[in-house]
């Protein structure tokens, strides 16, 4: 697929960074509000869309390659279950870190969410786990989806690695 015009492209180089940002908000703030991990993993692939999507694959490829996305999987699925591990001793996936104090355990107020970001135990620090790991998951579909459309319109002929 060839890049849109100059217009699209510049759209999407001013407002796509938006979109990465209010993924990435959305991922760490999971544990305040409504999202999460998945739902801010699913908008920075939305990111990875419009950027294949408006400066077409050859370039798109020239910036990002497909083994990020995997190593993202790799890591997010890893931390997951490493912290997942860490409670072990009382139960799977226990919140060891809530009311401790330090980084991720601070006590909260009785009444309204205050937004203390830092008040969820590992409940944050699980929710950017599957954070980066729908950020791979969903990014390598997009791609893959990508080059097998590609592959229909160029009517099953093999292309070379430049004509991406």
């Amino acid at each position: 697929m060839k890049p849109l015009s100059i217009v699209v492209r510049t759209i999407c180089n001013i407002f796509a960074w938006f979109v990465a940002i209010f993924g990435a908000y959305v991922i760490i703030h999971g544990h305040l509000s409504p999202g999460g991990g998945f739902q801010g993993g699913a908008i920075v692939a939305t990111f990875i869309a419009l950027l294949l999507v408006a400066h077409g694959g050859k370039r798109f490829f020239e910036w990002v390659k497909m083994d990020i996305f995997t190593a993202f999987e790799g890591l997010g699925l890893i931390t997951f279950v490493g912290i997942g591990f860490l409670g072990l001793s009382t139960t799977f996936l226990y919140n060891f870190l809530a009311l401790k104090g330090g980084l991720f355990g601070s006590p909260v107020t009785i009444g309204p969410n205050a937004g203390i970001l830092n008040s969820s135990g590992t409940i944050a620090l699980a929710n950017m786990a599957v954070g980066l790991e729908a950020v791979g998951g969903l990014s390598t579909i997009i791609i893959f989806m990508f080059l097998g459309m590609r592959y229909v319109m160029e009517g099953g002929k093999e292309g070379s690695e430049d004509d991406k």
